[in-house]
Order: C-alpha cells, then structure tokens, then sequence
C-alpha cells in the first residue's frame, strides 16, 4: 500500500486562495467513486493562519505504480485544474506502508 501526500500553496487574495481551495477539496472529494485505484481520500484545508501551505492530501493506493494511473486519470487531471492559475508550490512525498 502507497501513501500519497501532497501539500499545495495557492496564491491570490484570501478569498480567491479559499474559493479555489473549496473547489479543489470537493472534486478530490469524489475522485474514489471515479479511479478504480484510488481506495481513500482525506483532503484538508489549513485552519491555521500562522502557516502558509492552504491544501493537504492523503490518498492511498495499492502499489507506486497506481499512484501514476491515479495522476494520470481524467477526473484527476479535472481536480487538479482547478488551482492550475492559482497554484503557487506543490510538495509531495509518496511511500510505502
């Protein structure tokens, strides 16, 4: 099993970088009712004003191989279009657990 994590930095205003983030989160939100090899999904918005990263994710699947397939599925590529003009950085770590 793999674990997927990945933290976005989205830029603009507050409410511009929130309505993005909001977007974002619910059509991550859906993606295990469309990737086959996508067993769970948590998504979170950053409460803390304090820190700077505004998005982080939690996805598991099966084996590193899946987290390309994942990466590469329509519905995700739509996800992540969501931020594309808003997105500032991305940070990512993949594993096995």
């Amino acid at each position: 099993m793999v674990k997927h994590i990945v933290m976005f930095k989205l830029q603009g205003t507050d409410q511009v970088r929130r309505d993005a983030a909001l977007r974002f989160k619910a059509a991550l939100d859906a993606l295990p009712e469309q990737i086959d090899v996508l067993q769970s999904i948590e998504v979170a918005l950053n409460e803390n004003p304090a820190e700077d990263w505004d998005v982080v994710l939690t996805a598991i699947v099966p084996t590193m191989a899946d987290v390309a397939t994942y990466a590469q599925h329509p519905a995700h590529v739509a996800a992540a279009a969501i931020i594309k003009d808003v997105k500032q950085a991305r940070a990512c770590v993949d594993y096995n657990c």
